[in-house]
């Protein structure tokens, strides 16, 4: 079983995860800050980009991921659809995608567990890859698990396959990125890149 966290827009990794199969999402898990759970990286033109989710009481010790409320004090929502719609306008496959991502800045979700999950089942819908289990309480990991719920934890067996992102003119190739970026530039063709990013 590989046991993972609710992620903000997840990374190719994590994607990769999810169509091998076999996947949890935990959030039952207590909250890291400046993690995959408020925190995604996409390409803008001057290079990678942040995009953070603001939570409310982020520093409030080992509180379990369901109950982080988001928070709407900042613009956040509105930055965030401006920087993907800057970096990814000029993709191949952006104009085909944008009406399911745009409703995610326009709506209020007051959890962040909520909001991250609806997120990544409809990632999962158009890229066709099956949506995981979800556990809303704690999972302990068994010694033949793979735990990708620590901070900046990396499966051994991710390999980034590289594809054509939509500055390649200019900057060299930036694995990992989130699931988006490969969305936008790859379509349906997303899957076969997901399948050379773990061996069999």
């Amino acid at each position: 079983m590989t046991l993972l966290p609710a992620a903000y827009l997840p990374s190719v990794e994590y994607f990769a995860q999810l169509l091998r199969g076999g996947c949890v999402i935990d959030i039952g898990e207590h909250f890291i800050k400046r993690s995959e759970r408020n925190r995604t990286r996409i390409l803008a033109v001057d290079g990678p980009m942040e995009l953070t989710v603001q939570v409310a009481h982020a520093n409030r010790p080992r509180q379990p991921m369901r109950d982080v409320k988001i928070d709407y004090s900042k613009r956040w929502q509105h930055q965030h659809w401006g920087a993907l719609v800057s970096a990814y306008r000029g993709s191949p496959y952006f104009d085909y995608f944008a009406e399911h991502f745009e409703p995610f800045y326009r709506r209020h979700y007051d959890f962040l567990a909520d909001y991250n999950l609806q997120l990544t089942e409809t990632l999962c819908h158009l890229a066709g890859v099956t949506m995981p289990a979800v556990s809303d309480r704690y999972i302990e990991a068994a010694p033949d698990d793979c735990d990708l719920r620590p901070r900046n934890a990396k499966s051994p067996a991710f390999t980034a396959e590289p594809y054509i992102q939509v500055f390649a003119d200019r900057l060299p190739f930036e694995a990992n990125l989130s699931f988006a970026d490969l969305l936008f530039a790859e379509g349906p063709g997303c899957i076969s890149v997901l399948k050379h990013c773990l061996p069999e």
